[in-house]
């Protein structure tokens, strides 16, 4: 049985951040120890309970997906390290094992890259107010989870913990990270979201959209960091049951947010606490979206 790992408590190292779901520790001036705990935020706030084993599940698919993408774009990965030899001490590897990840130290770009290949989410309700979707026009008279062909790619600045990331234009991103940066940034999202929604349609799974982080490099090149196409940072749809003009049946935390909408709760910490029946089957959508999606059948 897993016991849930809210905190970690790693005093061999300096604790640089804790996310809403990672706690970063730093290992010497070129390396950092990532931790996905077991925190679940929704609508950017950390909620009061764990769910026992989802920074696990969200290891491993991260790693599964680093690896189907690192031919389009270098990852933070490192391979120089081992969680042994940067935690030797067996009570800290035991928070660490299974959950973490041994990356390059980078620059980070202060900017998510989100994809949208289907109207959802924020996106629909600015798309009813003002036809548009982060600025980008669409077609009049799209529907709830109707697909966007092309996908859209629709940034946004990294908000920190307890903030609402903020959408922005494409032009101001060129603003803020500048055009070279800006323009690599956008092909290479639109990539991995075409490879990935290529990989998950035979395995019956739908990628509604999903968000990328990059940092630079000690040699100035773009790496993907953070997580990547996990329930976390991704809409995972079952393609089986998906009908347009529905809020489509989900293997992600969107279970989670459509509880929440139901809630007299302004969307600020502190967030409210989950009836445990939303809980296990909120883990249950997680543990079904790694067995689908790193299932080689």
């Amino acid at each position: 049985m897993n016991t849930a790992i809210i905190e970690t408590t790693i005093s061999s190292l300096p604790l640089l951040q804790r996310g809403k779901v990672r706690d970063v520790y730093a290992v010497g001036d070129d390396h950092l120890l990532m931790i996905a705990t077991d925190r679940l935020s929704a609508f950017d706030v950390v909620l009061p309970e764990p769910l026992a084993g989802k920074g696990k599940i969200l290891t491993q698919i991260a790693s599964f997906w680093f690896e189907q993408m690192a031919d389009l774009v270098p990852n933070h990965l490192s391979t120089e390290l081992t969680l042994k030899d940067v935690l030797p001490d067996p009570a800290e590897y035991a928070q660490a094992v299974d959950r973490s990840m041994l990356v390059k130290r980078l620059q980070p770009l202060p900017v998510e890259a989100v994809v949208r290949g289907y109207l959802i989410g924020s996106g629909w309700k600015d798309y009813q107010t003002s036809g548009q979707v982060c600025g980008v026009d669409l077609p009049a008279n799209m529907q709830l989870a109707q697909q966007i062909d092309p996908p859209i790619f629709t940034p946004a600045t990294k908000a920190d913990v307890g903030d609402h990331d903020i959408n922005i234009s494409f032009e101001r991103m060129v603003e803020i990270i500048g055009a070279p940066h800006a323009n690599a940034v956008k092909s290479i999202s639109l990539e991995i979201y075409q490879r990935a929604s290529e990989l998950c349609r035979p395995k019956g799974i739908i990628l509604a959209d999903t968000k990328f982080e990059f940092g630079l490099d000690q040699n100035g090149e773009l790496t993907l960091m953070d997580e990547i196409l996990t329930p976390d940072s991704s809409r995972f749809w079952n393609a089986a049951s998906y009908v347009e003009g529905q809020n489509p049946e989900s293997y992600d935390k969107q279970f989670v947010r459509d509880y929440l909408e139901t809630l007299d709760w302004n969307k600020t910490a502190p967030g409210p606490t989950l009836p445990e029946d939303i809980k296990q089957r909120t883990l249950g959508r997680y543990e079904e979206a790694l067995q689908k999606l790193t299932n080689s059948n």
